[in-house]
């Protein structure tokens, strides 16, 4: 049997104050941080969490941390995605309490990391070597019940002899709660000895910024890099070109302070636009004669991409789109300049098969392949209770953390 902070794991079941067999098939009251309309703050809640049903799995969640999609959701900053009252959050770790009819690849015990864009393995898209959606269950911010049976899985808890009101979910998985259920396709099982606090990061920015280098450009040794914003997932990105061999690694960020974190993660140069006078891509090709062989714009901004895709090299330069984009305004390019030989090509997850590649991946990682040596310690920044959740959001807010990691 195996502890992980606290809590004791094995083949047949854990324990954490309760035995898996006292919860199968029942529903669990818990906490959760519910979060009721736009910008308000995140209440814990005492929440229902149904059993699961059909392909579907209840998870319980050890840690999870915030990311920049996270606090985009939270302000409904785009209203067609709002939703609420719903449970947020989409990085995080845990281990299977229960699992539906069906599921045969998960069970009780098991150590997983949910992934908001799924893998259910049978459809075409997932057959196909050239994309890692699924027809079902790749990302969707505009679904907020489970496929199921139309309904959700959380219920705020009837009082007074009234009806139980449902609780929305978030990008296939909502983590920010005590346990969740998620579908089968969205959790993949990962070796029980990986540190869960650290796996919690490959349920988007490491896998993302990663992949983004390893699979959708694929960064040779020797490339020269741009990176449009130095968050978690533009640092991951810093990461997997720094082991890829990249031999010029431009980090681009109004943050003067990320320009330190930056250089612990690979960043060989640095740009802060606020003190540039010429525009950022001329600035690029001065120091790399002629423009970098990559680009990946992880800000979220149409005139940052802009600046990310001038700065590559004609002929042969790629920009990697890698931030959420929320205003209507459309691709700030014409067709014409694309015959320079400039490409574009957005990512989703860094173009990793959830339940398919991450397991190998941890494996690589927990025998200290030296093609996966990540820094994953550098950045988780600060660490806190779960019930200091809305200051998690705010330190996010004010460009203080990378990750802060919640522990539940």
């Amino acid at each position: 049997m195996s502890t992980v902070n606290g809590f004791q794991g094995s083949n047949n079941g854990y324990s954490n104050g309760f035995h898996a067999s006292d919860t199968t098939g029942k529903i669990i009251t818990c906490k959760a941080a519910v979060v009721w309309g736009p910008g308000e703050p995140f209440v814990i809640e005492e929440v229902q969490v149904d059993p699961p049903q059909k392909m579907e799995v209840r998870i319980k969640i050890l840690f999870t941390s915030i990311c920049h999609t996270d606090l985009s959701a939270w302000l409904g900053h785009n209203e067609a995605q709002r939703a609420f009252p719903r449970i947020l959050g989409h990085e995080a770790s845990g281990i299977v309490e229960s699992v539906g009819e069906g599921v045969e690849d998960l069970k009780t015990g098991d150590h997983v990391v949910p992934i908001f864009n799924g893998e259910c393995g049978g459809c075409a898209y997932c057959k196909c070597e050239q994309t890692n959606l699924c027809t079902k269950f790749r990302v969707n911010p505009m679904k907020r019940v489970m496929d199921a049976d139309g309904q959700p899985r959380f219920w705020m808890a009837s009082k007074d002899g009234e009806e139980r009101r449902p609780v929305y979910h978030f990008l296939n998985v909502s983590s920010f709660a005590e346990y969740t259920v998620v579908d089968s396709a969205c959790a993949v099982r990962i070796q029980p000895a990986a540190p869960l606090h650290k796996m919690c990061l490959l349920s988007c920015c490491i896998s993302t910024g990663v992949g983004a280098v390893w699979n959708t450009a694929n960064v040779h040794e020797g490339s020269k890099v741009a990176i449009f914003g130095l968050g978690a997932v533009g640092l991951a990105v810093a990461e997997g070109a720094r082991l890829r061999g990249a031999s010029q690694i431009i980090g681009v960020d109004i943050n003067p302070d990320k320009m330190i974190k930056g250089r612990e993660m690979g960043v060989t140069d640095f740009i802060n636009p606020a003190n540039c006078k010429n525009p950022i891509n001329e600035a690029i090709k001065e120091m790399t004669k002629g423009g970098v062989d990559f680009s990946f714009e992880c800000a979220g901004n149409l005139d940052v991409l802009r600046e990310a895709f001038t700065s590559t090299h004609d002929g042969w330069g790629l920009t990697v789109i890698l931030g959420i984009h929320p205003t209507p305004r459309l691709l700030p390019l014409h067709p014409m300049e694309l015959f320079d030989g400039r490409r574009m090509v957005g990512c989703v997850f860094g173009d990793f098969k959830g339940k398919s590649h991450l397991p190998e991946f941890v494996e690589k990682y927990m025998k200290g392949d030296a093609t996966y040596k990540l820094n994953l310690d550098g950045f988780i920044t600060h660490k806190l209770p779960f019930e200091k959740i809305n200051e998690a959001f705010r330190l996010l807010q004010q460009g203080k953390s990378l990750r802060c990691l919640l522990h539940l």
